[in-house]
């Protein structure tokens, strides 16, 4: 598998454990899985759903800012890499 870097984390909502994603290159799908590392971040998650200002999304491009929920603590800055066959 290799990975095409899609996006940075902007912020990280602990109690709820979502991320927010600025996506900057590449194009992110409900379904896709993802690797978020960082400084002390490295993990994989499948994204299960995505959410737009509160609206459940199939799908984001670049200049969109999704929240994606995840199992791991993110960080701000930690990059995003898409995994692709």
């Amino acid at each position: 598998m290799s990975e095409q870097e899609i996006g940075v984390v902007t912020h990280y909502f602990n109690h709820i454990h979502v991320m927010t994603v600025n996506i900057t290159d590449g194009e992110l799908s409900v379904g896709d899985t993802i690797h978020v590392k960082g400084h002390t971040s490295d993990f994989t998650a499948t994204v299960k759903s995505m959410e737009v200002e509160h609206k459940h999304v199939d799908k984001a491009g670049p200049g969109d800012s999704v929240g994606i929920k995840v199992e791991e603590h993110a960080r701000e800055h930690d990059k995003v890499y898409k995994l692709t066959e």
